[in-house]
């Protein structure tokens, strides 16, 4: 083989290889990539069935139930509720009337079923996304 074969054929290896890699690093990036949605947009059907994503809004006064280490409330952002079921600790700062986000995947039953609980962590925060949210589900309802 000539060096000019031996050039293109290093080449031609070297951006298969590339290529090869670039599949594999996107289809990991795809596996593991969350998204965020309101109730009001799972209600709608905008979420994905039979895939993690992430709710978050306001738990819903009055909502919260324990039974053991299971815990059922309810997600709300003042147009839509969600119900919530999660098995585990809740975070110190999970309140009532106060903003969290669950991550998990939403049930046949219309049930989310969180693998992950987070609550806001002072008084003046919470997710720009749930923020948004509960911002645009109050000025729909204003509108009615």
């Amino acid at each position: 083989m000539k060096p000019r074969h031996k050039r293109l054929a290093a080449i031609a290896f070297g951006l298969a290889a590339l290529g090869i890699a670039t599949a594999l690093v996107l289809s990991a990036f795809e596996k593991n990539l969350v998204f965020f949605f309101t109730p009001t947009q799972v209600v709608a059907n905008e979420a994905p069935q039979g895939r993690t994503f992430r709710i978050g809004g306001m738990v819903q006064t009055g909502s919260v139930k324990r039974e053991g280490i299971e815990v059922r409330f309810v997600v709300t952002d003042t147009a839509k509720s969600i119900p919530v079921v999660y098995s585990g600790a809740l975070p110190d700062l999970f309140r009532e009337g106060k903003g969290v986000v669950a991550q998990g995947q939403l049930g046949a039953d219309g049930v989310f079923r969180a693998r992950e609980v987070l609550a806001k962590h002072d008084e003046n925060y919470m997710p720009p996304e749930a923020a948004h949210a509960v911002e645009k589900a109050q000025k729909t309802l204003q509108l009615k």
